[in-house]
């Protein structure tokens, strides 16, 4: 880390296997390639990025727990874990900083369970059917939010 202020990205399980597991619902672009693209957009607008993926949810709120008040946002694709996790909700709430829930596909004209999201209460904006894009899509928001935050103390 180079000392800048740092966006967090947190995916969640299965997402391990991506460019494997279902390329056609999914996309051919692998984790790593997700985690590139993510590393390049945030060092473009001046951010370091912490990038992690686990299938355990208890990681996932560990890693919550461990960045809540040192982030300056979060990029949360929990994967299954979205629709079922009320744990994991509760350790978003903690996170000052904003959060933008993203998926892969479009949650909403697949499968009714899929539906319901446990994160999206939490987060200032959630990209959905935007491909490995949508990750690149919610880094570039979380820095407008918090270029907003700055702005907004500056003129207090």
């Amino acid at each position: 880390m180079t000392g800048r202020p740092t966006f967090t990205v947190l995916n969640g399980p299965n997402l391990n296997l991506l460019g494997k597991r279902e390329p056609a619902l999914y996309g051919t672009a692998t984790l790593a390639d997700v985690e590139a693209l993510c590393a390049r957009v945030a060092d473009e607008l001046g951010y370091d990025l912490d990038f992690r993926q686990s299938n355990h949810e208890g990681d996932l709120i560990d890693f919550v727990h461990e960045v809540r008040e040192t982030t300056s946002g979060f990029v949360v694709n929990a994967g299954a874990y979205t629709h079922t996790s009320a744990a994991l909700h509760d350790a978003l709430v903690t996170v000052a900083a904003p959060i933008i829930e993203v998926h892969l596909t479009n949650v909403h004209a697949r499968e009714p369970f899929r539906h319901h999201s446990y994160v999206t209460p939490v987060a200032q904006a959630v990209i959905a059917g935007c491909g490995a894009s949508g990750y690149e899509f919610a880094i570039r928001r979380l820095a407008s939010l918090d270029i907003n935050r700055e702005i907004h103390r500056v003129h207090r």
